[in-house]
C-alpha cells in the first residue's frame, strides 16, 4: 500500500501543500465549470448531479475536513448523507462516495508531493521522476503501460502525465537520484510512448483518461484574477462574500 493509499484507508492526513491548494479552488455548479477553458478548471470544483451551490460547499468542506483534519472516507460519506437526507437528497453511494472522496484527495496529495519535489534542491538532488501505477486488477491499460517509466523530472511528459489521470487513479510519481537510476539499470526516456504491448499481450494506446491530460499543480493561482475567465472569477467573488470556510 502506498502513501496515498494508506492516507485514504485512515492516516494522518495533514499535508501543508495539499490543504493549499485544495483552499485555493472554488466551488461551482456544473454549468459554470464546463464553461471554463479547460486549463482553468483545476482550479474549480464542482460534484456531478448536484446544481445548489449549498450541497457543493458542504461536498467542500467535507473534502478540505478529511485534509486538515484527518476524516476518512467512511467519515466523509456518512457526514455527506447525513447532511444531504436533511436537506430531502438521497445520500450518496458507496461507489459515488469513494470517487469524489479518491479523486479530490488524490489530486491535492499529488500537487503537494509535485510541489515538494520542485524544491530546487530536491530537484538537485532526485532530478529523475518515475511513473508509478499500483499494477493489479484495477489498475487502467494505459497507466500499467507507464508504470515504471522515468524521465527527468523537468520533461514535458510530466505537464500531462502527473497523476491523477482519471477518476479513482490511484497512481503516483516518485523521485530518483542519479545514482539509483543508474543503480537499479533504468532507462531515461525522453518523451512518453504512444503505444505499448503489455506483458499480458494487450495492445493499449497509451493516453490519460479524458479531462485528466494536464497537471493540476502547474496552473498557478492569481488572487487579483487578472486574465481568468469570467465564470471563475465570478465563483470567486461569490465565495469571498461568504468565507470559503463558512458553513452552508
Amino acid at each position: 500500500m502506498n502513501e496515498i493509499e494508506a492516507v485514504l484507508n485512515g492516516g494522518d492526513m495533514t499535508f501543508e501543500e495539499a490543504v493549499e491548494y485544495f483552499r485555493q479552488r472554488v466551488p461551482v455548479t456544473a454549468k459554470v465549470f464546463y464553461s471554463i477553458a479547460y486549463d482553468y478548471r483545476v482550479l474549480a470544483f464542482t460534484v456531478s448531479g448536484y446544481s445548489k451551490l449549498q450541497i457543493l460547499r458542504r461536498f467542500y468542506e467535507e473534502l478540505l475536513a478529511a485534509l486538515e483534519q484527518g476524516n476518512t472516507l467512511a467519515e466523509f460519506r456518512s457526514n455527506m448523507n447525513g447532511f444531504l437526507e436533511r436537506e430531502g437528497y438521497e445520500g450518496v453511494t458507496p461507489y459515488q462516495a469513494e470517487n469524489i472522496f479518491r479523486t479530490n484527495i488524490q489530486t491535492a496529495y499529488n500537487v503537494g508531493h509535485y510541489k515538494q519535489m520542485t524544491d530546487p534542491e530536491v530537484m538537485k538532488l532526485r532530478p529523475y521522476w518515475q511513473y508509478d501505477a499500483v499494477n493489479d486488477s484495477r489498475t487502467r491499460p494505459s497507466h500499467l503501460a507507464m508504470d515504471g517509466l522515468v524521465f527527468p523530472a523537468d520533461s514535458p511528459v510530466w505537464d500531462i502525465w502527473f497523476p491523477p489521470n482519471g477518476f479513482k487513479c490511484r497512481c503516483t510519481v516518485r523521485s530518483l537520484s542519479r545514482r539509483q537510476v543508474e543503480r537499479l539499470g533504468l532507462r531515461v526516456e525522453t518523451k512518453a510512448p504512444s503505444a505499448s504491448m503489455l506483458a499480458d499481450g494487450r495492445f493499449v494506446n497509451i493516453m490519460p483518461d479524458p479531462q485528466f491530460a494536464s497537471n493540476p499543480a502547474k496552473t498557478p493561482w492569481r488572487p487579483d484574477l487578472k486574465g481568468y475567465p469570467e465564470p471563475l472569477a465570478k465563483a470567486f467573488r461569490e465565495r469571498e462574500k461568504s468565507g470559503p470556510g463558512e458553513k452552508a
